[in-house]
């Protein structure tokens, strides 16, 4: 677990504004008839007009079956997380998840938001306003002497309430100088459990929940994470940094 300094903090301020930047402009941009490849150019035009790089392009770790091929995951509708960019044609109605992260000054920051392409219905609603909510709830928990089974707590409890399925083998982490740092942040835990959270630790929280079951799938490809029963999921990001002073959500979006 690197803990940063506060002036590493600041440093890491532009690239945390840069993403936030590209998932609002990637909202924005999404529309019925596009493809996910698509929206991966759409974010790879803005990394090149940065100056930043991708930490997702030709990421490898050992469950993937190739090295990733793009510069975002883009999820829709059974597909919870690491969708992989393709031709894949948006619809009406579809639940979209988009997930990047990227490197600016040698520092990196993640995140992710779920949308629906209109005509909204209130089952995906419903269930995009409670993953954000439980964002919220992990962020408000992750404060200085507290500990991760507090954040994990509050996560879970969000998502439980709402009689949602939760799975915890994939959840938050720390980020710095690379996406994936230790610790692991899980979105389900015991409160008061687990290591304190100390000043100077950044890391990303990311609840993912699923309509129906706990259960999930992974596609022959090694990436695409889906439900095993088909329901819909929602999966929202930020990276935040723990301070003496309070959280600052550096991947805050306007």
């Amino acid at each position: 677990m690197g803990l940063k300094t506060a002036g590493q903090i600041d440093q890491m301020r532009p690239v945390g504004r840069f993403v936030a930047s590209v998932l609002t402009s990637l909202q924005e941009f999404a529309q019925p008839g596009m493809t996910l490849r698509d929206l991966d150019t759409h974010a790879h035009d803005m990394i090149k007009a940065a100056g930043a790089r991708s930490v997702y392009l030709g990421y490898h770790p050992s469950f993937g079956a190739m090295p990733y091929p793009g510069v975002l995951c883009t999820s829709v509708n059974d597909a919870a997380l690491h969708g992989l960019p393709s031709d894949q044609v948006l619809a009406p109605g579809d639940v979209v998840s988009v997930d990047f992260a990227a490197e600016l000054n040698g520092w990196v920051a993640d995140s992710a938001v779920t949308f629906q392409l209109p005509p909204h219905t209130p089952e995906a609603q419903r269930l995009i306003a409670t993953t954000a909510a439980a964002l919220d709830a992990g962020i408000a928990a992750a404060t200085v002497g507290a500990r991760m089974g507090d954040v994990s707590s509050a996560i879970g409890k969000v998502g439980r309430s709402a009689g949602y399925g939760i799975n915890a083998d994939f959840g938050g982490h720390g980020v710095g100088r690379t996406m994936h740092e230790d610790p692991h942040v899980p979105n389900l835990g015991r409160p008061g459990s687990g290591q304190r959270l100390k000043n100077g630790l950044v890391i990303a929280i990311e609840p993912w929940f699923m309509a129906g079951s706990d259960d999930y799938e992974i596609d022959p490809d090694g990436w695409t994470i889906r439900s095993a029963d088909g329901s819909i999921t929602a999966h929202f990001e930020h990276t935040v940094a723990l301070t003496d002073a309070g959280t600052i959500i550096l991947t805050a979006r306007d």
